[in-house]
């Protein structure tokens, strides 16, 4: 095991790897307060979980819109340069939150930035922060490099949730709850302005290289040279990211802020013991992730992903069948001590099984599949969580099936998908020196707005 954090260690001598690595860091340790405050804030001030529902759809549908944007012209437009405008509206949406309870401002806010209803990094960031990562390294180094930018980040998210009861601390001083909350949405909005500046040290190599970003194609009836710039999505890759969706969905039904809200109504919980509870529960989660190398190693990347996933679906669905607070909390901390191992491994599977060109495209919009299922997920879970449907915590039972429909699915269809190296390049592909890409004014976009053309 000390072999295994020494090579971890070893990852991380380039300096882009470093800042992505603590730009993920900062930003989710502010999901791990926000996440569990969110529900809690927004029904103490009167709306209903229906309205917390859509809120959360809201921030779930902003998020697939910039996730987009990202796949598709964060490598045209520049990967430093779009981080550095998500985390600039992810700024001002916690400070929007710190200052307002006014519900269609707060809409807005949760759709032009990101409010993530848990400490899981489905946000524009994402799919760009994990093409420079798999820039940086060899594919058999993939898992391992994965593996450390989620633990620090499942570390950094559970310490955030310990903030959850500073109200407790601060009430003794004369601080409300509701002024610790305030404070606590605009400290979040602080660590995105600091994200931003991490963001503003990457340097040139975090982009796409020159020599990847264009392909050469002749054109058979013209008889000219076509230089094309355009991300592809192969069918495999739209297989993969619909079953990723499936399991997104499943998971949103029981996400960090469901759970919260779930535990607050039916056992009366209270911020203090929310927060401890969902400190143990990602601390859980991050040391599960330094098993990931040497489980992929022993088993391969896909029994890595699916095995432990299966499991700790098994101890969700106990969640909702216990009958006290302290066996429920069990039961979800024994499921979050092996589901987030599948995490690294995920993320080296969809890497591993595309080209270079095709890792932001293919990892934004595996983020804006997550997120399209998330979007939908949270609204299902409100309007399930009243009655005797929340007794029977229906949420988080549906959520155990359909995970445990996704395990078995995903390696009925892809246990005999053999993943190429990280070397290997389409066929129509050549490598262009970049002393020979031609600058903008040489380029002329044909009138169906597909390809450029070099103009002769």
């Amino acid at each position: 095991m000390q072999k295994t954090k020494n090579r971890l260690f070893l990852l991380l001598p380039i300096t882009d790897t470093r800042l992505v690595i603590w730009a993920r860091a900062l930003r989710t340790f502010g999901y791990g307060f926000t996440s569990v405050l969110l529900g809690v804030f927004l029904t103490d001030t009167g709306l209903s979980p229906l309205n917390v529902g859509i809120l959360l759809t809201v921030a779930a549908l902003g998020s697939i819109t910039f996730s987009c944007v990202m796949g598709l012209y964060a490598d045209r437009l520049g990967r430093k340069r779009l981080l550095i405008l998500s985390a600039l509206l992810m700024m001002l949406t916690g400070m929007v939150f710190a200052t307002t309870q006014y519900y269609p401002l707060l809409l807005l806010a949760a759709f032009c930035g990101t409010i993530s209803p848990s400490t899981n990094d489905n946000t524009p960031f994402s799919g760009v922060e994990q093409a420079i990562l798999a820039q940086s390294a060899s594919t058999k180094r993939y898992t391992s490099l994965y593996t450390y930018y989620n633990l620090t980040a499942q570390l950094a998210g559970a310490l955030g949730g310990l903030l959850v009861g500073i109200s407790s601390v601060l009430s003794p001083l004369g601080i409300s709850e509701h002024m610790s909350t305030h404070g606590l949405f605009a400290l979040y909005g602080l660590l995105a302005g600091c994200t931003a500046l991490l963001f503003l040290r990457l340097s040139p190599k975090a982009e796409l290289p020159l020599e990847q970003k264009y392909t050469q194609k002749l054109d058979k009836q013209d008889k000219h040279t076509q230089l094309l710039y355009k991300p592809r999505i192969r069918r495999v890759v739209i297989l993969l990211l619909t079953l990723f969706a499936f399991d997104s969905f499943a998971g949103g039904l029981a996400v960090q802020t469901m759970l919260s809200l779930w535990f607050r109504l039916h056992f009366g919980a209270s911020l203090g013991s929310l927060g401890m509870l969902f400190f143990g529960v990602n601390m859980f989660a991050a040391l599960s992730l330094i098993f990931a190398p040497y489980l992929t190693k022993r088993h391969g990347l896909l029994k890595t992903m699916l095995v432990p996933h299966f499991i700790s679906n098994v101890f969700l669905l106990l969640v909702a069948c216990m009958p006290t607070y302290f066996l429920a909390a069990l039961c979800l901390l024994l499921r979050q001590s092996l589901s987030k191992i599948d995490v690294p491994a995920r993320q080296a599977f969809t890497a591993a099984l595309v080209t270079p060109e095709e890792r932001t495209s293919t990892a934004s919009f595996a983020t804006v599949a997550r997120s399209t299922a998330v979007a939908l997920s949270p609204l299902a879970a409100s309007t399930l969580m009243v009655g005797p449907l929340l007794a029977l915590g229906l949420p988080i039972l549906l959520a155990s099936c359909l995970e445990i429909g996704y395990d078995f699915t995903m390696w009925q269809t892809f246990k005999h998908v053999t993943l190429p190296g990280d070397t290997v390049l389409a066929t129509s592909t050549i490598t262009i020196p970049p002393s020979k890409v031609p600058t903008m004014s040489e380029i002329e976009i044909l009138p169906s707005g597909d390809a450029p053309v070099l103009s002769r």
